[in-house]
């Protein structure tokens, strides 16, 4: 994650505690604890409108009150991986889909490992949400966030998609 931010915010959750960061305008970056540690801890929190609204939505989320984010994000990446974000982006609460899928989507069939790598490289896991995403198979290959593979299938059962790992 860039070091570039105007303002962060740490909240708990079920899955760890998260890091937020914005600009003046937007969500940049979610980041999920690993074994209790955040890239930023370091950092004294410093909030603003866009943080406290992106907090309020994603304790909405984890209470099973809220289906899909209304908070403004800033996506900085290639061209490439900005197309995956956006069409993450788009996935609904519940819903699965596949690397493979994804691909098709933006127009680059047979790109599965490309796709996995802007997946696992998504700045703002839960509100774009990476954690949809599977194996063409079906079944879970990873995930970046939190403690990996455990909290994507939280997150998915928190959803009512249970799945094997």
């Amino acid at each position: 994650m860039s070091s570039s931010f105007s303002y962060l915010l740490r909240i708990p959750s079920p899955v760890g505690r998260i890091e937020l960061t914005a600009d003046d305008a937007a969500v940049t970056s979610l980041s999920i604890a690993r074994d209790d540690v955040l890239p930023l801890d370091d950092h004294p929190e410093r909030s603003s409108a866009v943080l406290d609204d992106a907090a309020a939505q994603l304790e909405e989320y984890f209470a099973g009150t809220r289906r899909s984010f209304e908070v403004p994000v800033h996506l900085a990446g290639t061209p490439f991986r900005t197309a995956v974000w956006q069409r993450l982006s788009g996935l609904e609460y519940g819903t699965l889909t596949t690397y493979g899928d994804l691909g098709l989507a933006i127009g680059r069939p047979g790109y599965g490992r490309a796709i996995g790598g802007a997946v696992g490289a998504n700045p703002i896991p839960i509100i774009i949400g990476c954690h949809r995403v599977l194996s063409s198979t079906g079944k879970i290959t990873g995930y970046s966030g939190g403690e990996g593979i455990p909290t994507k299938l939280w997150l998915l059962e928190h959803e009512g998609i249970t799945l094997a790992a």
